[in-house]
């Protein structure tokens, strides 16, 4: 237990440092969580793309256990992208971001995306001294997500509902999902997306944009 403290203290301090880091440079941080197969890295690739579009700076860091598939799959958008591999750990942590960024001009980027490792419990303890944290949970999870993994929906800012073009498909009852987060995290934000259909990607972009504009 001390030495979960330990570390857990240790992350915060070098999140701290990264969120000084990263406010000097300008640069709004992103990062992004959610169980394995919620649809992070097709909404990311979106994401990516049509902020570049928009003639916006993006960037993004991608975490996963072993493969690069997904850095390779984001690198289509065009962004720059670089891979964490963290072996056995189901997380990010701040560390891990900021030797990941070693060698990156920050002050050329308007906006950096942290895809998490797909896991809802481990990353909702590791601060990456990020400006917005997401939290997916598609609609082929069922409702009951947010009463299943409360932490990381006390810890996150907004809720996506992503792979909405399946909703019908699988029964998903909106209003159910939307009680339990709101039983959870009273008040959070709540989106609902398709990466496939391209459906509220745009008023999506406009609140980001909105938000960087803020900070």
């Amino acid at each position: 237990m001390e030495v979960r403290r330990n570390v857990l203290k240790q992350n915060d301090v070098l999140a701290r440092e990264l969120r000084d880091r990263f406010g000097k440079a300008g640069v709004f941080v992103v990062s992004m969580v959610s169980s394995p197969g919620a649809g992070k890295t097709a909404l990311l690739e979106k994401t990516l793309g049509l902020l570049r579009q928009r003639g916006l700076r993006v960037a993004a860091l991608v975490g996963d256990l072993a493969t690069d598939n997904d850095a390779a799959r984001l690198a289509r958008s065009g962004a720059p992208v670089r891979q964490i591999t963290t072996g056995t750990l189901c997380h990010l942590e701040a560390a891990m971001v900021g030797k990941a960024l070693e060698d990156w001009d920050l002050n050329e980027l308007d906006f950096l995306f942290i895809e998490n490792v797909g896991n809802l419990v481990c990353p909702s303890s590791y601060d990456l001294g990020e400006n917005l944290r997401i939290v997916l949970m598609s609609v082929t999870e069922g409702e009951d997500k947010p009463l299943k993994y409360p932490t990381i929906f006390n810890t996150a800012d907004v809720a996506l509902i992503t792979k909405a073009d399946l909703a019908t498909a699988v029964e998903f009852d909106e209003e159910a999902a939307a009680r339990n987060i709101e039983a959870v995290r009273p008040g959070m934000e709540i989106r609902q997306v398709s990466a496939k259909t391209g459906a509220n990607l745009e008023p999506l972009m406009d609140w980001l944009v909105g938000l960087k504009i803020l900070v």
